[in-house]
């Protein structure tokens, strides 16, 4: 209303939506940016190592198969991180309710996948 726009919080909500943009913290401030590019690529990236470092308990391969054992009730929400971000390789993924896995294309691609994923949380 300040600036003369007449809408309300519900318009301005699914706009946001349609639009695809995130909320984040730059230098302490929130603000929205595009879900694509390289401000939504460090959002995305930080807010999945932390949410992995929150809820990943091992990581596994066997074949082509990566498997992430987590906190119980934490393996889908930690599985919806990763689908977020783009993995060389990388098929898809299936969640349970404490493990999820990571289908990869070779594997050699998942033993790559593994290393990088326990890197991330051994650090």
């Amino acid at each position: 209303k300040q600036d003369n726009y007449n809408v309300t919080q519900a318009t301005v909500s699914r706009d946001i939506k349609d639009l695809g943009l995130i909320k984040t913290t730059i230098n302490g401030v929130y603000k929205y940016v595009s879900n694509t590019g390289k401000n939504a690529d460090f959002h995305i990236a930080n807010k999945f190592k932390i949410f992995f470092l929150e809820s990943a308990i091992n990581i596994d391969y066997a074949g082509n198969t990566v498997i992430v054992q987590c906190y119980s009730g934490m393996a889908n929400a930690a599985c919806a991180t990763i689908d977020a971000i783009k993995w060389e390789g990388l098929v898809g993924t299936l969640s349970g309710d404490d493990t999820f896995i990571m289908l990869t294309r070779s594997e050699e691609l998942a033993e790559k996948l593994c290393t990088q994923l326990r890197n991330i949380l051994n650090n």
